[in-house]
């Protein structure tokens, strides 16, 4: 919908996403331990401990969201020196407050979601996010256009429509937690594992901090690609957002397999089935590599039309267009390094593959793209080549970790 405004407005769009993809990935990665703790305390059959896990989850949810929306609220005064155009700045700036501030509940209900993606419950979050469509495409409708009495806010509309609709999904997903009867053996725990710990806290950040530096610095490296295509003007900036779309739907199906994949291995590992364990790695593998070929033949054979779902504007769609030809390339490399991390996630592998991901796309993709869009004055294509550099290298190193490492486990029990 805020294509429909104009593409400043949808340039706006993508400076906020580019600048707190950052924020929002460090967030995620911290709660990401969730998952595979719960999954390895369920593989040994331990409810106490996996609820004893969401709690303290549930804190460090609410005080990093807290953090991470006040870090944002602050960077939101300096987008005016980020280089970019003005008009499209002063659109940003309230639109990227309440986006930061719309992190609270997100984190809460990532909290409770790996908590239920741990005990391989993962249908409630994904039914529960769903139904959260629509009332966001309504909310948008209503805030940005100014309908039911209400005024026309703009893109500041989106933002609130956002804000409302994790709200309600975080409420939802709390409620489902505590009432449903699948996860009443780990709730009715809570008077004895409701407890705050600082050991607990210390072993979900041994995997959260590790997690959230991989996402960021992958996040960051597309936030970084993001401001410097900026630099090239809001055409260029708002062709590059349709194309990332693009490629983040698509990517959010390689995630869900990943994050299977993590769960499963969790639990392969905490119940010491090392067998069951390659097996599942393999598998995974090779799903994430099929399907990233699908994507990308998908990406190929609709990228002709694709930009019309965002834009009408005549002279943003031929960039876009070829953007999308870069997109469809990187599928496969997005998929199978997506795949990649979970699975070392999944054996509580995170401080080698951390280092992989630094290396792969800022000593690698960052570079790469800046000398073939600025030095080689290749422009946005050059920023995009870079994309598809580092996400292969990713790919290679974080798969190759991996394998390498179950194939010293021992070969049964």
């Amino acid at each position: 919908m805020i294509g429909s405004l104009g593409y400043k407005h949808l340039a706006a769009a993508s400076l906020v996403v580019n600048v707190i993809a950052i924020p929002l990935v460090i967030g995620i990665g911290l709660i990401m331990s969730v998952t595979p703790l719960v999954a390895i305390a369920n593989g040994q059959n331990n409810h106490h401990k996996a609820s004893h896990i969401l709690f303290n989850g549930w804190m460090l949810s609410i005080v990093s969201g807290i953090a991470l929306a006040l870090i944002v609220h602050v960077i939101s005064a300096f987008l005016p020196q980020m280089g970019q155009d003005p008009e499209v700045a002063v659109l940003a700036k309230n639109y990227m407050i309440i986006m930061g501030y719309s992190l609270i509940p997100m984190m809460i209900f990532s909290a409770c979601k790996n908590f239920s993606d741990g005990l391989q419950y993962t249908q409630t979050a994904m039914t529960l996010s769903l139904l959260s469509l629509p009332l966001n495409a309504l909310l948008c409708w209503i805030f940005i256009y100014g309908h039911c009495g209400f005024t026309a806010m703009g893109i500041s509309g989106a933002g609130l429509a956002t804000l409302i609709s994790r709200l309600v999904l975080a409420i939802a997903m709390i409620v489902v937690v505590m009432k449903h009867k699948v996860f009443e053996p780990f709730i009715s725990h809570r008077k004895e594992a409701w407890q705050l710990q600082s050991a607990t806290i210390k072993e979900m950040l041994g995997i959260g901090i590790p997690s959230s530096l991989q996402y960021s610095m992958e996040a960051g490296a597309f936030s970084i690609s993001g401001i410097m295509v900026g630099w090239l003007g809001a055409v260029p900036q708002a062709a590059h957002q349709i194309a990332l779309n693009c490629a983040s739907t698509t990517f959010m199906i390689a995630l869900g397999f990943s994050m299977a994949g993590s769960i499963r291995i969790s639990d392969a590992y905490g119940k010491n089935e090392f067998k069951a364990l390659r097996l599942i790695g393999k598998t995974t593998a090779i799903t994430g590599l099929f399907y990233g070929i699908f994507a990308a033949l998908f990406m190929v054979l609709l990228g002709d039309y694709l930009p019309y779902i965002f834009t009408r504007d005549t002279i943003v769609i031929p960039t876009a267009k070829m953007l999308l030809v870069f997109a469809a390339i990187f599928q496969v490399s997005d998929a199978t390094q997506a795949i990649g991390v979970g699975l070392c996630r999944g054996v509580k592998d995170v401080i080698r593959p951390t280092i992989y991901v630094a290396i792969a796309y800022w000593g690698i993709g960052i570079p790469v793209g800046y000398l073939l869009a600025f030095p080689m004055h290749l422009g946005v294509t050059g920023i995009w080549t870079g994309f598809v550099t580092g996400l292969t290298f990713s790919a290679v190193l974080l798969n190759y970790r991996f394998f390498s490492r179950i194939n010293k486990l021992p070969k049964d029990l």
